[in-house]
C-alpha cells in the first residue's frame, strides 16, 4: 500500500481583488453577462436595485459566451467606461 503525503510547496495568490468602491453615487455600473440562463436577468435587476438605491448609473452591458473568458476588447471597453462590474452566475 502506498501513502501520499500532502505535502509540498504552497504557492502565492496570483492576483489580488480589487478594493471596494465605498461609495456607489454617480458610479458607472457595468454588467457582464455569461449569457447562461437568467444570468442577464438577475444582474440587470440587481444594478437596477443599486441604480435606485445608491445613485449609480447603468453604463454598459457586454455579453461573453460562459465557456471562455472573456475578449480583450471586452475587458477594455469595461475598463474604460464603468467603475465597477457586475458578473458571475453559475447554474
Amino acid at each position: 500500500m502506498k501513502v501520499y503525503a500532502p505535502d509540498g510547496a504552497v504557492g502565492s495568490p496570483t492576483a489580488a481583488l480589487a478594493p471596494s468602491v465605498p461609495v456607489l453615487t454617480g458610479k458607472r455600473i457595468g454588467i457582464l453577462d455569461n449569457t447562461k440562463p437568467n444570468a442577464g436577468a438577475l444582474l440587470e435587476r440587481l444594478a437596477q436595485r443599486l441604480v435606485s438605491r445608491t445613485g449609480a448609473v447603468l453604463g454598459l452591458v457586454e455579453t461573453k459566451n460562459a465557456a471562455l473568458a472573456a475578449p480583450d476588447e471586452v475587458i477594455a471597453r469595461l475598463q474604460s467606461e464603468v467603475d465597477l462590474v457586475l458578473t458571475g452566475s453559475a447554474d
